[in-house]
């Protein structure tokens, strides 16, 4: 083989490293529309984290793709998904992937001001409120406590469930159900975001519970991405976090209001 033919090979053989920034590949992001954390219009995915993810540079390429909330968490166990993005940590994705913790969440009980009724401070409490319906989006997980809250609500027929938080806004508003667990600037930003339940942001009554206390955010990392690209990767995001930036860019989308009840800097 010739000289030129040998540069030749070599570049060619380089074009996908110089294409991606760094990592092997581009990497798959599946998104469904949570909030202001992920948003969904057409083809154009945006939000806090395709911005994080977005403001990292050129080190890796990112191919989002718009999917149902249920089938994101399929596909991430199925490993066709390299990033789950946002997720709380759990034991069961903890065996998927490497989790990255950027800022402190927590879920809470969220329903209506006009809506009468004694204060909630448990989830046992909840429980033994048997008249409540509680509507829950499938696919969220909030750790144990919360699945087995979703499995006793579901054996007492108490259970409805949603696809997205602003369904379950909408089953609230409807009278369909009286309350729903997830974190505030999840269901806040849904409701932001369209112009019919809009009003009802000034309505929500929050309450936090003992059973799920403040709690780490952040993305996991899929266990089938090649090693150094998942090393690479949790490096940009830690340094992102570390510096300010991934708080920054929460508060560019969420009024202060909003982020106190559901969401911290790290």
């Amino acid at each position: 083989m010739s000289q030129a033919c040998r540069l030749l090979l070599t570049g060619l053989l380089c074009l996908p490293m110089l294409a991606w920034g760094g990592c092997s590949r581009p990497l798959k992001v599946p998104a469904s529309p949570i909030g202001l954390s992920v948003t969904v219009d057409g083809e154009t995915i945006g939000g806090v984290y395709p911005d994080i993810l977005r403001g990292l540079g050129d080190a890796c390429r990112f191919e989002f793709s718009s999917v149902p909330r249920a089938r994101l968490e399929l596909m991430f166990e199925a490993g066709q998904a390299d990033l789950l993005i946002p997720a709380t940590r759990t034991p069961r994705r903890d065996e998927l992937g490497l989790f990255v913790p950027m800022v402190r969440s927590r879920a809470t009980l969220i329903s209506l001001l006009d809506k009468d009724r004694p204060a909630l401070r448990s989830l046992d409490e909840l429980l033994r409120r048997r008249e409540l319906r509680v509507v829950l989006v499938r696919g969220f997980d909030y750790g144990e406590a919360y699945l087995a809250m979703a499995r006793e609500l579901g054996s007492q027929a108490r259970l409805v469930q949603a696809v997205d938080p602003l369904e379950a806004a909408r089953m609230l508003s409807m009278g369909m159900a009286d309350l729903t667990v997830m974190s505030p600037s999840i269901i806040a930003g849904a409701i932001h975001n369209d112009s019919r339940y809009k009003p009802l942001l000034a309505k929500l009554r929050i309450e936090s519970v003992e059973e799920m206390p403040w709690g780490e955010s952040g993305a996991y990392l899929s266990k089938s991405l090649p090693g150094a690209d998942r090393a690479m990767l949790r490096d940009m995001l830690e340094k992102s976090t570390r510096s300010g930036e991934v708080w920054k860019t929460f508060q560019r989308y969420y009024p202060a209001n909003v982020l106190v009840d559901g969401l911290r800097p790290r």
